[in-house]
């Protein structure tokens, strides 16, 4: 299940930057006012960038659920524990060392 939402959850990234990169600028709506041929559209002249709007907003809004669906069964998923730390006992206790006077060889 996981797996399938992840790949919705990139699915819908991908095609949101295309989309994103689809539409047009601010600015580019002067040109369009001074008659550059954006009425003989397909979705004429205000229809692409309110159709390409909207479903931007419901891909963002379809994104930001998958996140939190994402978000949330990561965060609920039982912790699995350590293999390391279940099998190698911690010991706090200190043991001295023997101290023994080592050989230092004299310079001659």
């Amino acid at each position: 299940m996981t797996a399938l939402l992840v790949g919705f959850h990139v699915l819908v990234g991908i095609v949101l930057i295309g989309l994103v990169l689809m539409q047009q600028g601010k600015g580019a709506d002067a040109g369009a006012a001074f008659g550059s041929g954006a009425s003989s559209t397909v979705f004429g002249a205000r229809g692409a960038a309110t159709f390409l709007s909207r479903t931007t907003a419901w891909l963002v809004a379809i994104f930001f659920v998958t996140s939190l669906l994402l978000a949330y069964i990561v965060t609920s998923a039982p912790q699995r524990s350590s293999v390391v730390s279940s099998e190698v006992p911690v010991s706090t206790e200190v043991v001295p060392q023997e101290s023994k006077p080592t050989d230092v060889p004299s310079a001659k």
